[in-house]
């Protein structure tokens, strides 16, 4: 019964930081870069980069790894999925992109959400078109009801920003 307590446990801070986010998300985001209308050439970079810098994670297929929703013996949470049996969809851009520039660990703590990430960061990696480039190939897979739901929470987060 415990494991499933901390799957839940964990989901829920999961969640919770992303309804933070919106209200305080670190200062380098930036949310045009991952448009809905990626040009190919755009998708295929995205797509080599993702292969070359996300995949030994969060597999070649995007299926993450097993039992991704349970932490395992370091706390830690497994790499989740980015098609649309995983929760990537359930954030906006701008969180997305912080969490791929400036690693999960850093991006939670910015706004005091304590949960032992092992996403690294990639700024010293990565341009930030490259970053954009990876989440347009990586949202170009999901369906189109996936894909809509994610840019709702993407404008609610910009009109959040702007206001």
């Amino acid at each position: 019964m415990k494991p499933i307590y901390l799957a839940g446990s964990a989901a829920a801070i999961i969640a919770l930081a992303a309804v933070i986010y919106v209200v305080r998300a670190p200062s380098g985001s930036v949310s045009a870069g991952a448009s809905a209308s990626a040009s190919e050439a755009t998708l295929a970079q995205g797509q080599t980069l993702y292969q070359e810098n996300c995949a030994s994670c969060h597999g070649k297929s995007l299926a993450g790894q097993p039992n991704w929703r349970e932490p395992d013996a370091d706390g830690r949470l497994p790499a989740p999925p980015h098609d649309e049996t995983g929760h990537t969809w359930h954030h906006p851009d701008s969180m997305l992109f912080d969490y791929t520039k400036f690693g999960g660990q850093a991006t939670l703590a910015a706004l005091e959400v304590e949960l032992n990430s092992g996403m690294p960061a990639f700024a010293e990696q990565l341009t930030d078109d490259q970053i954009w480039s990876i989440l347009a190939y990586i949202k170009s897979t999901w369906p189109a009801r996936v894909h809509a739901a994610q840019a709702e929470r993407t404008r609610a987060d910009e009109d959040a920003r702007n206001q």
